[in-house]
Parts: structure tokens; sequence; C-alpha cells
């Protein structure tokens, strides 16, 4: 009621699911945003001022390049056609993704990273280390699909079509 956010919450209750932290109060969407820009007000209030300063433009410019630089295509995605994606084409989660054959460096890479993040996440924030796996088990799936060969067009005879009276 005095603005900290659900998700906060939640963690302060213990709660495995925010559902349950949501049951004590009901809360909508217009409540919640102005809570949450409450509590950021008053945080902003304890922090010194120069943290929120108006960044340079060499710092806005090294900001926009690390997103630039950043390399996320590994494949293309299979959903249909004029379907949202929430993944981006880059989740290698997503079960649609199909990986491209010249992005398996990459791929490997993203493979050894998780890993490295999970031997981090053990040492205390064991919360995060679930998600990470479940990344982890979709890289090396993606990387399976490689050596396997799928996502690469080959033909497939389905035969000729006969109808019911043809049998």
């Amino acid at each position: 009621m005095n603005g900290l956010p659900p998700h906060i919450a939640q963690v302060i209750c213990g709660h495995k699911s925010i559902e349950t932290t949501m049951g004590y109060k009901a809360v909508y969407p217009a409540e919640s945003i102005e809570a949450h820009r409450a509590f950021i007000a008053r945080r902003r209030a304890t922090r010194p001022s120069e943290e929120y300063r108006t960044p340079t433009e060499e710092e806005w410019d090294a900001f926009l390049a690390h997103f630039e630089k950043r390399k996320v295509s590994i494949g293309t995605c299979a959903r249909a056609f004029s379907t949202p994606c929430l993944h981006e084409h880059a989740c290698v989660r997503y079960s649609l993704l199909r990986p491209d054959p010249a992005q398996r460096g990459r791929l490997e890479e993203i493979r050894d990273n998780l890993i490295a993040r999970i031997a981090e996440a053990r040492e205390g924030w064991l919360g995060e280390a679930e998600g990470l796996r479940v990344s982890l088990a979709g890289a090396q799936d993606k990387l399976i699909q490689l050596d396997r060969g799928h996502g690469q067009h080959t033909a497939v005879d389905l035969g000729i079509p006969t109808t019911r009276g043809d049998r």
C-alpha cells in the first residue's frame, strides 16, 4: 500500500508465485504504475543526484554502440507468418528458432557463458540458476539440432495423394 512493487513484496513474503502476493490486494495497472513511480521518486531522493544527470554525448554513443555490437541473431524464426514473436528471433529457449549453422560458434559461446553464469549463480542467486539452466538446455538443444542437420532444407517424399476410393 506504500508503493512497494508487488514483485519485491513477493520476495519479502517468500511467495513462490506473484499471483499469491497479488491475491492479498487487488492491484490495478494504473495503481501499480503510480505506486512504482512513488517508490522510484523516494529512492531517487535518497541517492546522490549525480547518478541522475543527463549523459554526455560520448556516454550516450557508447551506450547505443553496446546494443549495435551485440550478437543476438543465431537463426531464423519458424513461427507462422505475421504472428508476433515475443522472443525477437534470438531466444535459445524458443522451440521455433531454427539455428543457422554459420552461428554454431556463437551458440557455443552462449552455452559456455551460461555454464559460467550458473556456477556464479550458485554462490548466491539460486532463483536465477533455474532460469539459466532452462536457457542452457535450449542452447544445447540448438547445438544438437545443428549436429543432426535440423533446419537444413531437404526434400521429403510424401508419396502421391490418393482418394479413399483408390485404396
